[in-house]
This record gives structure tokens, C-alpha cells and sequence, in this order.
């Protein structure tokens, strides 16, 4: 189809007949598949405890990253807490957990875990209720489990200062929400016409498209993405984030967005790119999955070996992998002890083999663990 004089996709006549060069999408689909694969091969061997943390690792990923693309940095300890809380999976001391932290929680599960139930308008209503407790955006009141009705003018997507600003895209107006969300809710839960893996991606940019909230809508959209993502695995268990992807290549994700609403419904380009991201987040998942082995091997090889509480704590962040360089200071600040203490506690594992000194550590010594 060629570009005819529309701003945007949806308001070319053929809205929704998506088009794509299928010839174009077989090898990145293959590829996909066969690193889902190996990606499920390596889980299958690793017994049922490893694969609940490394879902538990994804997951916790998941939520984290979905909120940081839209510059709300969660606690990752509260998200770990609460997902681990949820699958059952033990993790030693909880952490306390704010409403916020469970909304998001609570909708990126449900549309992972419950990926075989259909999509509704009231369950849209829900997770978007989930992400807004209290009704509101910041320090904006929005509305809640509702279409958005456009009261402050059309929905916008800008970016820029007051006097600068630009459009970068505009969605349909309120009036015709709730004809193209049941239009999008049917064909969510029809039996699918298209390859799964190209389902998601259309669903993804489908609901990005139409923004039928007032806030959250990117955040839903990841949702609604990993519930279809899910159903083309046939999993309730993630074992790789899609939205930590995103973030990690969030400009080229917000271009590529930004170049599919203008024009011709043609989507091909931006399926090669989540195909392309998708894979990406797949072998990534090999490095997450690489760490909860090398945990468990490690706390196997020293299940023996009687630690206190401060030791296991900061042995745990050494394995999450430590920002920086570990010294006695620090040891002391993060234990909440004495620098006395803390050199005790160090010396303890230096003497054992499980810490060692840092080559080159300068005037202050710096500590790892043993290889």
C-alpha cells in the first residue's frame, strides 16, 4: 500500500489490515524458535528448584525494567520479595513491599501465568487499576479503569521543553475507543491467523497504537505483549525479559515506533526489530540463567560451612553481582556493623578460600570471590 496523505495508521481507511513481507520474517522467526529452544533444552536438565529462581530472576527483570522505560525505578529487592512470595519460591527474609511495587507485579503474572485466559475489557481495566492505586500519575489525578476520555484535549505522545515542544504521535480520539478495543479484544482471542511470535508483536504495537489510557499505556502494552509472547512458549514460567530488551535499546525502540504509526500499515520493519530484540533478550536470558547455576553451585559448595548473617548477605550481593569494588568500608556500611566487625567477617572468609584480595587494590584492599 502506498503512503496516502494520513498523518497516522489509524486513519488510513484499512486501519488494522496489518501487512507484512512474511518471505522477510521466516529466517528471524527460525532463529527465535531455535534459541527458545536451546534457551528450554538447558532449563529441562537444570531441576525444578533452578528453574523457579532463574523464572523468579526474569521475572523480577521484567517488572523492573517495564517501569524504568517509563522513568519509575522500583526497588528490586521489594519486586524480587513479592514475585518470590507469589511462586512459592524461598528467598530467605522478605522484603517489605508498597502497593505500587504489587500493582505491577500483580499484572505482568497475570498476563504471563493466566496467558490462557481472554483478554477483556475489564481485565485491561484491572491491571491499568493495578499500576494507579491511588488515581494518580505523579501528582496528576487520571482516570482509572477506564478508557481515557480525552477531557484535556487528544492524547499526545511529546517530548521537548513547553516552548519546543513536538508531536511525535497522536492517538484516535476517545469517541472511537471503545468500537477499536473491542475490535482489538476480538481478534486478541481469536484463534490466531498468523505465526504466534508475529501475533505478539502485532499486539504489542496494535494496543501502542490506540493508547486507550490516560498513563500506563507503554507498560500495558509490554503486558499485553508478554501474555501473547507466553501463549506462543505454552508457558506460565518466563524465563527471559522482553522489556529489559527494551530498556537496554529503549531510543531504537521508541524510533521504531515512532517510523510504524506514520504512513502505510506495512509492519515489517517493525517486526524484524522485535524479532530482532526478542532474540537478543533470549540469549540474554543464557547469562541470567549462567548466574542462578553459579549460585547454587557456589551455596552447594559451602552449605557446610557455618556463616553468620552478615556474611551471607554480602556473599549474596557479590553473586547478584556487586556495583563497584568491595571493601571493609563498605562491608561495614551495607552490614550495618562495626569496620572492626566487618574486617572480622572478612578475614574469616579470606582464611576459608572463599574471599580473596583483588590484584592492584591500591591503598584500600579490595575483596572478591575465589574463582
Amino acid at each position: 500500500m502506498e503512503c496516502g496523505e494520513n498523518l497516522y495508521g489509524w486513519q488510513e481507511s484499512d486501519w488494522t489490515k496489518w501487512c507484512y513481507d512474511l518471505s522477510k520474517l521466516v529466517a528471524p522467526l527460525v532463529e527465535v524458535s531455535r534459541a527458545q529452544g536451546l534457551l528450554l533444552g538447558r532449563l529441562a536438565d537444570v531441576g525444578l528448584a533452578l528453574r523457579n529462581q532463574a523464572c523468579l530472576a526474569a521475572l523480577t527483570e521484567d517488572v523492573v525494567k517495564t517501569s524504568e522505560i517509563e522513568g519509575d525505578v522500583l526497588n528490586v529487592a521489594s519486586v524480587r520479595s513479592s514475585i518470590a512470595r507469589r511462586l512459592g519460591v524461598d528467598i530467605g527474609a522478605i522484603v517489605p513491599v508498597d502497593r505500587h511495587v504489587e500493582g505491577v507485579v500483580e499484572m505482568v503474572l497475570d498476563a504471563v501465568s493466566g496467558h490462557a485466559t481472554p483478554l477483556s475489557a475489564d481485565r485491561l481495566f484491572g491491571w491499568h487499576a493495578a499500576l494507579f492505586p491511588t488515581g494518580f500519575s505523579g501528582m496528576s489525578r487520571i482516570t482509572v479503569g477506564q478508557w481515557r476520555d480525552d477531557a484535556d484535549g487528544p492524547m499526545q505522545v511529546i517530548s521537548g521543553p513547553v516552548t519546543r515542544r513536538k508531536i511525535h504521535y497522536q492517538a484516535p480520539p476517545a469517541s472511537e475507543l471503545p468500537t477499536e478495543m473491542a475490535r482489538f479484544i476480538e481478534w486478541a482471542n481469536a484463534d490466531p491467523g498468523e505465526p504466534a511470535l508475529i501475533k505478539a508483536g502485532l499486539a504489542h504495537l496494535w494496543f501502542v497504537a490506540l493508547h486507550p489510557f490516560d498513563d500506563g499505556n507503554g507498560r500495558i502494552a509490554r503486558a499485553v505483549g508478554d501474555l501473547f509472547l507466553a501463549r506462543a512458549d505454552g508457558s506460565r514460567l518466563r524465563f527471559y525479559s522482553l522489556s529489559a530488551q527494551i530498556q537496554r535499546e529503549r531510543k531504537d525502540y521508541y524510533e521504531i515506533l515512532e517510523r510504524t504509526q506514520k504512513g502505510t500499515l506495512d509492519v515489517t520493519v517493525w517486526l524484524l526489530w522485535f524479532l530482532g530484540a526478542l532474540e537478543r533478550a533470549i540469549a540474554n536470558a543464557h547469562l541470567v540463567l549462567n548466574g542462578v547455576l553459579t549460585r547454587a553451585l557456589f551455596w552447594q559448595r559451602w552449605a557446610a560451612t557455618p556463616m553468620n548473617a552478615r556474611q551471607i548477605k554480602l556473599l549474596g550481593r557479590l553473586l547478584d553481582g556487586f556495583d563497584g569494588k568491595l571493601t571493609s568500608s563498605k562491608w561495614a556500611a551495607i552490614a550495618k556493623c562495626s569496620p572492626d566487625t566487618a574486617l572480622r567477617d572478612i578475614t574469616h572468609l579470606l582464611d576459608l578460600g572463599v574471599l580473596k584480595k583483588q590484584a592492584g587494590g591500591g591503598r584500600s584492599s579490595n575483596y572478591e570471590l575465589t574463582d
